[in-house]
């Protein structure tokens, strides 16, 4: 699938565009998630769109999620103002950028997503950010929660029927296969101790830990790979990691105090370019109690957004009205 021109052209201006935006909230950054925020809204348009008489609207995006179409990079000039140009200590005066590609479909078309869509283009680091950031906090609820339950089963498993009963919220474990999740959340515990580190710590550029015998020093990053259609971490000769070197493994270049090689569990940043199917969902549901009747006349609750649905809408390029998106600007 080709990048169309329009989009090609939203994505090399869209760096420079984004910084100078006198819409950006403002967002408190008084935790982790929030300085995420605040970096994200700090690109950001205002959620709007404008009908016949211009007045502003929200953007429902209520019934839709976020599919992942592709990784997509680009080499361009850098001039003196982006700290290219005139600098003599770097090898070219190009620097590559990289984007994602990405829709926000019907719930019920993830797979197809063929009508009633909009595609969207952002930086990869905005992407990554969010959409990891969402993932790593999915992957520790669900941790948490099936640990709980496994707890919970042991203790069943000790005490009387009449004990297991008296919990208010044993509802929460009846969809939840402790046989399964629970050594998958110790694999996840114990990564580092078998092995592993997690990829999703070096889609930032960074120097690795690691000097040849002629001073040489390399870089990891994220980047593009198998024709855009995963996002890998790979091994770079410059600190903006924009200078790949195709004959090196990056694992080759991470080593553990006892010498041995770590390797990269791509566990967390491979659900961020899932295949034929959503990233993720827009509407945040909550959990009920499927025994309680929570009544017929009960107050209609406004329907709430996932935070990585809002933040990528408003930092990324649109393109909707060819598409059909019905909600869209």
């Amino acid at each position: 699938m080709k990048l169309s021109l329009t989009l090609l052209v939203t994505a090399l201006g869209f760096t420079a565009a984004k910084k100078n935006n006198p819409f950006a909230p403002k967002v408190t950054r008084k935790t982790a998630k929030g300085k995420m925020n605040a970096k994200l809204m700090s690109n950001a348009k205002t959620l709007r769109r404008l009908d016949g008489e211009d007045e502003e609207q929200e953007v429902d995006l209520s019934g839709y999620s976020i599919k992942f179409e592709k990784c997509q990079f680009v080499k361009q000039y850098d001039g003196e103002d982006d700290g290219g140009g005139g600098n003599e200590d770097v090898d070219t005066i190009l620097s590559t950028k990289r984007f994602v590609i990405f829709r926000i479909c019907p719930d019920s078309s993830c797979g197809s997503c063929n009508y009633n869509y909009g595609e969207y283009i952002v930086d990869m680091d905005t992407y990554l950010e969010a959409a990891l950031g969402y993932k790593q906090e999915v992957q520790e609820e669900n941790c948490n929660t099936c640990n709980e339950c496994y707890e919970k089963a042991a203790e069943a498993a000790e005490a009387d029927d009449d004990a297991a009963e008296e919990d208010e919220d044993a509802w929460k474990c009846q969809n939840v296969d402790t046989s399964t999740c629970y050594a998958e959340c110790q694999n996840i515990e114990n990564m580092e101790e078998n092995g592993y580190m997690d990829a999703s710590e070096f889609t930032e550029c960074q120097q690795l830990d690691y000097e040849d015998n002629y001073g040489n020093v390399y870089y990891a990053g994220a980047m593009c790979a198998s024709s855009g259609s995963r996002i890998k971490i790979g091994i770079f000769t410059d600190e903006q990691c924009s200078n790949y070197d195709s004959s090196k493994d990056v694992e080759d270049y991470m080593n553990k105090n006892d010498g041995y090689n770590i390797k990269l569990s791509y566990h967390l940043l491979k659900q961020t370019f899932a295949e034929g199917e959503c990233v993720a969902s827009c509407l945040v549901e909550e959990e009920q109690n499927p025994n309680e009747d929570n009544g017929d006349d009960e107050e209609e609750k406004e329907a709430e957004i996932n935070e990585m649905c809002e933040e990528l809408y408003e930092a990324a390029g649109k393109c909707e009205t060819s598409h059909g998106f019905e909600q869209g600007i």
